[in-house]
């Protein structure tokens, strides 16, 4: 391979070139561009194959992952009224507390393929893999083919996102509309194009309805980016953004419309708001609120100003720390050197210089949203940096292989070496915050690396195997640990409402430091919350037994630093979580806030009685444990309070009403009351049916039968 100057670097040709007749189809497909070696598109098909496969390995061992989404999905599936508002139940009863649509290919899945966990999990996966592919395709239009597979391989080896696009939270379709988004603005880049700014535009809008604000933090450096290097006129650059934020808006903003015009009294309570409003959820709760740590509703927060606290410490550092740093920072550092040198590099070329542009747009969105997750004192979890992997792994495939064209020069040569080293030597640290998980490999990465980068430096001096050697030496040192990392997170199963990637001690125990104690420990203000991700086979999470579920179906059990765990829904599916109180017991605590419970046959046969007499077979405290029993009997469950037990709804006279109408047959006891205190509604609602119902037993779950009042009740 020659060296390049970047000054001549241009962007590659999208004609056949030579006069020559464009190919086929087919031949488009296997071939990609004329320019591109024979060996590129076979490269990309196969590594996108493997992706596939990989993702897709072991997929079921989740069973139905966070049991509060699939509930939704199972919901959406049932009632299209259920699907578009993204309610938790087919009676739209409340919403999750996000919008819709990270749901909808999941709900259309379950609709033709019925519920399971599969159905539920594989569109995850096709994100991953669409991912991906745009990131290819970015990084390939300006820079080799090479860069757009280096950058596949690295955005897929990173553990959080081997995670999160097999597991079924919001930030999947989120990491894929972001990546999207980035892609549009280097094409619009290219030619001062409105069309691509528009369909920006157009993905961040869709964005905002997978996880709202979060799809904004990168709008600043793309915009800025737009406004300064454009290669139109400034006053068409500011009229074309103008036209992408109205794009943005429509995008996002008709289903927020509808949803704040429906009638209240007609549609689902809007979860996780104090007011029935999306727009209070969106800016509150889920919006500045996630910032300065006070979530109206919330369990916890509050890491402000660096010091400890219920999600874990805040500053420059804490994507580098024991909780973060496992899930995404393995070529972090290396990203960051890689990014400086890119614009070394092109600090001469004009103002239009597509190639600066790419290390400008994936630059600056890392840096933005690293900046926001350094300092975010609200709810913050380690799978939330799923969303840097796609920004990180464009500028290690770019930086990386523009060093390489450049390697004739000592200094670039010296840098790419660098950042091996560097790489090495912080997966050494990484490999050694989990010393019995494969012990020998942070010292073969550590030595493999710095003779890589000594080869690197020589590169230039080096005959042509030497050369290639140092780069696959480079290479397998630099992704060693996170590949060690991802393996073991595609063998695990991952369940609950905060899941973590890699092995055993691998997250340092989640939000607060350290490792989550047994039922009742830690939580937010402690150490890790309790039921934090089930992880089952090989590789657990900290602390995390295995047990199993009545009929033997292996869940996560209760052992000796393990929070409730998530244990099997009837019928074998796992999902949900044990409370503190056994079966269905769900006896209080953060058990029932991430974990849910586990519904034994006897308690499912009994929800399932003249099941179709009632709107809700039964009504729970809690999202999470109204999702378990409504995915068990596949029946409506009300859940009491949302997601944290804390929303104002249903209100004590609503619920009441509900129960004079029969409307409701069962309450389930015990459950996740996330702060409402004993003036809160799910406390007052749980209170009066206590006292004024029969209560039924089954195994150690109690119910209270809303049909029958007790002899003297004011029911």
């Amino acid at each position: 391979m020659t060296a390049t100057h970047p000054d001549r670097l241009a962007v590659p040709h999208r004609t056949s070139g030579h006069g020559r007749p464009a190919p086929s189809l087919p031949q488009r497909v296997w071939r990609g561009r004329p320019e591109d070696p024979r060996w590129a598109r076979p490269a990309f098909l196969g590594l996108l194959l493997a992706v596939t496969l990989a993702y897709l390995w072991n997929l079921g061992a989740s069973g139905y992952a966070n049991s509060f989404y699939s509930a939704a999905v199972q919901a959406g599936s049932q009632s299209w009224k259920a699907f578009f508002f993204g309610s938790l139940d087919a009676a739209n009863a409340i919403t999750v507390d996000k919008p819709p649509a990270t749901l909808w290919p999941m709900a259309l899945s379950v609709r033709v393929f019925g519920l399971s966990s599969w159905a539920i999990l594989a569109p995850q996966v096709l994100m991953g893999v669409a991912t991906a592919g745009v990131l290819y395709a970015a990084v390939r239009r300006r820079f080799s083919a090479g860069a757009g597979l280096i950058t596949m391989a690295v955005f897929a080896l990173t553990p959080v996102a081997a995670l999160m696009f097999r597991f079924n939270n919001p930030d999947a379709l989120l990491a894929l509309l972001m990546t999207v988004t980035v892609y549009c603005v280097l094409r619009a880049l290219e030619g001062g194009r409105t069309k691509w700014l528009v369909w920006a535009g157009v993905a961040v809008g869709l964005a905002f309805l997978s996880k709202t604000l979060q799809a904004f933090l990168i709008l600043p450096p793309l915009a800025v980016l737009y406004a300064v290097c454009a290669p139109v006129s400034v006053r068409k650059r500011f009229g074309q953004l103008g036209v992408s934020a109205l794009a943005m808006v429509v995008a996002g903003g008709w289903w927020v419309a509808l949803v704040e015009l429906w009638p209240a009294s007609s549609r689902p309570y809007i979860g996780g708001s104090q007011n029935n409003s999306f727009l209070e959820l969106t800016f509150g709760y889920n919006g500045l609120g996630r910032i300065n740590g006070e979530e109206t509703g919330s369990v916890g927060g509050g890491g402000g100003g660096g010091q400890g606290g219920g999600w874990g410490e805040t500053g420059l550092g804490r994507m580098f720390n024991s909780e973060i740093g496992g899930q995404i920072s393995w070529l972090l550092p290396a990203a960051l050197l890689l990014l400086v040198a890119g614009l070394w590099l092109t600090r001469r070329t004009k103002r239009t210089d597509t190639a600066r542009a790419a290390f400008l747009a994936w630059g600056g969105s890392l840096l933005m949203t690293a900046l926001v997750f350094s300092f975010m004192a609200g709810i913050f979890h380690q799978y939330y940096t799923v969303a840097l992997a796609p920004y990180l792994a464009a500028l290690t495939g770019m930086g990386a292989t523009v060093l390489w064209e450049e390697r004739s020069r000592w200094w670039a040569g010296a840098t790419l070496g660098t950042a091996v080293a560097v790489t090495a030597v912080w997966s050494y640290v990484l490999l050694g915050r989990t010393p019995d998980y494969l012990p020998w490999l942070r010292w073969a990465v550590l030595i493999g690396g710095p003779v890589a980068a000594v080869g690197l430096l020589l590169a230039a001096r080096l005959g042509r195997a030497l050369a290639l050697g140092a780069v696959g030496l480079g290479l397998a040192a630099s992704l060693a640990g996170p590949t060690a990392y991802t393996v073991s997170t595609l063998n695990t199963g991952h369940q609950g409402s905060i899941v973590t990637a890699g092995p055993s001690g691998a997250s340092m125990g989640g939000p607060g430091g350290g490792r989550g104690g047994g039922p009742g420990e830690g939580g937010p203000g402690g150490g890790q919350p309790p039921g934090q991700g089930t992880q089952q086979g090989g590789g657990q999470a900290p602390g995390n037994a295995q047990g199993t579920t009545p009929g033997g179906t292996p869940g996560q059990g209760q052992g000796q630093g393990q929070a409730p765990g998530n244990g099997a829904q009837a019928g074998g599916m796992p999902g949900g979580g044990m409370g503190e109180g056994g079966p269905g017991g769900g006896g209080g605590g953060m058990g029932g806030l991430l974990g849910g419970s586990t519904v034994d046959t006897e308690a499912t046969t009994l929800l399932g009685q003249n099941a179709d007499a009632y709107t809700w077979v039964a009504a729970a405290v809690g999202s999470q444990n109204a999702a378990s029993y409504q995915l068990a009997t596949g029946d409506p469950v009300m859940a009491i309070g949302g997601f944290n037990g804390s929303d104002p709804s249903p209100t004590l006279a609503q619920f009441k009403q509900y129960v004079d109408d029969g409307e409701i047959h069962y309450f389930v006891s015990g459950g996740m009351g996330g702060g409402a205190g004993s003036e809160g509604t799910s406390s007052q609602i749980s209170a009066w049916v206590e006292e004024n119902f029969k209560e039924v037993t089954v195994q150690s779950a109690t119910f209270y039968d809303l049909t029958q009042p007790v002899s003297g009740s004011t029911s």
